[in-house]
């Protein structure tokens, strides 16, 4: 009778158990029906852009006039002393993040 049972719980357990998952596996398997295929993505033509300078929106031809103005006449270049303090301080944020110990030496 203990045996009988113990088969039941098993059986159950088990055919419960392998439903679920499988279901599971389906639904994970599917993208998320909002999302865009990648190959449609690549076709697009994209008409707005970004602004290399500040950030802010331009049109496509207002990009190809400033790409056209920065080509021209680059931006000017910062001083060197100024160049050299930022790739120190960048340096030294690589190392801390590497050693964290050395903050505390500081």
């Amino acid at each position: 009778m203990k045996n009988r049972k113990y088969i039941y719980l098993i059986v159950i357990s088990s055919i419960v158990i392998s439903l679920t998952s499988y279901q599971g596996a389906k639904v994970i398997a599917l993208p998320p029906p909002e999302d865009i295929p990648e190959e449609i993505l690549r076709t697009e033509i994209i008409l707005a852009a970004r602004s290399p300078i500040d950030g802010k929106p331009l049109s496509a031809a207002e990009y190809a006039q400033l790409q056209a103005q920065l080509q021209q006449a680059p931006p000017p270049k910062l001083n060197s002393k100024i160049r050299e303090n930022i790739f120190l301080l960048r340096l030294r944020k690589a190392l801390f993040q590497l050693f964290p110990f050395l903050d505390t030496l500081i």
